[in-house]
């Protein structure tokens, strides 16, 4: 009975954090209706980019809100279709035919999700922030450009050639003849309503008008040549039901391209908790909200939906429509779900180049020009990563522009490291205070100097640190007192480069003090046999008190001097 109790305890407290409140549903039922009716045509736009029939976006806008929203701790964050994670699966889908896409896309949801989910009990959510900021708008950006220059032939429809979005776009350009007129005039005529009621009350439908109004137009003009959804596929009527994935679709760019969706909304998915804040001051849980993500793809893929993710457009307009809690995403979702029912013949005879405007005007509103512009005036290393992740992201495959970005991001967060490490010179101004002063570039003979080191010590810090340590040749008995405080974790290179410099020190007849070492690093540091403790090294570990260790040390220090010095004059 205990294990019934205690295994009981987090599902009661779960479905009591969910359970909706009397006094805000109504406004979050209201709340929810706007963001399914703008969910419409970004659920099908973001299912055109992944190439695949418009109702897999769809079914995802249902699915993804609904399961999302029961378990996020960002309560007014939206999990649904997003223009990024919809682009990284169509480029995962780019080698399946056309007829095996939507399994393979199912699957790809399910892997996706998985992937959310382990990355949330593992607790990753820390390791978002070594994404750089940088690589992230050159992310961003290079997404933005793809999905503007893509849509291009569905606009004019035209047939294109190329192997990526802007090679795509020159093509129709370079061939004009080829543009089709009544579907560039419709999808025109969408883009200008978008843009004309992008600054009115009716912003948050601007895009089901862009999608309504030429449809119309096209139906009753009866332009033959305008292609529509129906032409995609099959549009399914009724309640969507769950479907089990096709394992036998299962392959390693599957896998790759899953992981690569996984990491893109994980990361869209912080920076929309924190434009998102709860209304009652509860701090959102980055490691909860990857859960929530993941099971918001384990029932998109069920439902035959795309992957889904925070979303910053339908978050932001679930907080502007007046949203109280997690309900308004949920009601979104199952309001998508009543309009599935009623309209999915509806959804057929949409035009496709409309859906091209509707990407086309999202893509160009997204583009972040001042934040861009403020980081290539941040200097060459922030220059870098934004230029080199943009490039990435329209000239490769998105896994592979994922993958540069990230392994940018370490390598200019350690670059940046070995950049700031500094060596200073500490000297005792009483009752237990130092000043500090710059290193010597050699070390005095017969005399203690205090040292301190900001910047990181692992790897490529650590011999930035030998060249910046005073040279003690030339010197007679020098003593030095290294201070570590802080320093919980080093790597071989750092115990390499203490060893080499204890071995300078005792040539000279000197000897050096590591000050303020943590219990974890002075246990390492008498393990090894590279560095003789009970020798020329000694190791004094930190208190509770800063500075202690560090006037222990350099007190036996002068000791030792004293000792040493002999009939040698004081310097």
């Amino acid at each position: 009975m205990g294990h019934v109790a205690v295994s009981a305890h987090p599902v009661l407290r779960w479905l009591r954090s969910v359970r909706p409140e009397r006094r805000n549903f109504r406004a979050d039922v209201v709340a929810g209706l706007p963001g399914a009716i703008s969910s419409v045509p970004d659920g099908m736009a973001t299912a055109v980019l992944v190439g695949v029939n418009p109702i897999h976006g769809l079914y995802a806008s249902f699915a993804g809100p609904v399961a999302g929203g029961l378990s996020s701790s960002t309560r007014l964050m939206v999990i649904t279709t997003t223009s990024a994670s919809a682009l990284a699966a169509g480029s995962a889908l780019a080698g399946v035919n056309s007829a095996d896409r939507p399994a393979a896309l199912i699957l790809l949801t399910l892997i996706a999700g998985v992937a959310m989910i382990v990355a949330g009990i593992a607790k990753l959510g820390r390791y978002t922030r070594f994404v750089s900021h940088s690589v992230m708008i050159g992310f961003l950006t290079g997404i933005s450009v793809n999905i503007f220059f893509g849509q291009i032939p569905d606009l004019t429809g035209a047939e294109a050639s190329g192997g990526y979005a802007l090679a795509k776009a020159a093509d129709v350009l370079l061939h004009p003849s080829r543009i089709d007129i009544p579907s560039l005039l419709t999808g025109l005529a969408a883009l200008g309503i978008l843009i004309s009621l992008s600054q009115t009350r009716l912003a948050p439908v601007g895009a089901l008008v862009a999608l309504a109004v030429p449809t119309a137009v096209v139906i009753i003009a009866g332009a033959d040549s305008v292609a529509q959804v129906k032409d995609v596929g099959e549009i399914p009527r009724g309640v969507p039901v769950p479907h089990l994935p096709t394992l036998g679709m299962l392959s390693l760019p599957l896998v790759t391209g899953a992981l690569a969706v996984a990491a893109i909304v994980l990361v869209q998915g912080s920076g929309v908790a924190e434009a998102a804040p709860n209304r009652d001051g509860t701090s959102s849980n980055s490691n909860r909200d990857f859960i929530a993500q993941g099971v918001g793809n384990l029932a998109s893929g069920f439902f035959r939906g795309q992957p889904v993710g925070g979303s910053v457009g339908q978050t932001a307009l679930n907080q502007a429509v007046g949203a109280r809690t997690r309900w308004a995403a949920i009601c979104a979702g199952l309001w998508m779900l009543v309009i599935l029912v009623a309209f999915s013949g509806v959804v057929g005879v949409v035009a496709m180049p409309t859906l091209a405007a509707v990407l086309i005007f999202a893509a160009a509103g997204s583009l972040r020009l001042g934040e861009l512009k403020t980081i290539l005036r941040t200097g060459p290393t922030s220059q870098i990563a934004v230029v080199a992740t943009f490039v990435a992201t329209l000239f490769l495959p998105v896994a592979a522009a994922v993958g540069i970005g990230v392994t940018l991001s370490l390598l200019l967060q350690l670059n940046q490291g070995v950049m700031d490490l500094k060596v200073v010179e500490l000297k005792p101004a009483g009752e237990g205070r130092w000043t500090e002063h710059p290193a010597p570039e050699r070390l005095p003979s017969h005399r203690t100097t205090v040292l301190d080191v900001y910047g990181s010590l692992l790897y490529a810090g650590a011999r930035t640190l030998s060249a910046h340590l005073p040279d003690p040749a030339g010197a007679e008995a020098p003593a030095v007192v290294l201070r570590l405080r802080g320093r919980t974790a080093v790597g071989a290179t750092f115990v390499k480069v203490v060893a080499d410099y204890a071995a300078a020190l005792d040539a000279a007849g000197g000897r050096l003090y590591l000050s303020g070492v943590d219990h974890g690093l002075a246990e390492l540091l008498r393990r090894t046999d590279r560095v003789d403790v009970s020798g020329p090294v000694s190791v004094f570990e930190a208190t509770e008190l800063v500075g202690e260790s560090t006037g222990q040390a350099l007190h036996e220090a002068e000791t030792w001097e004293v000792g040493h010095r002999g009939d040698v004059p004081d310097r």
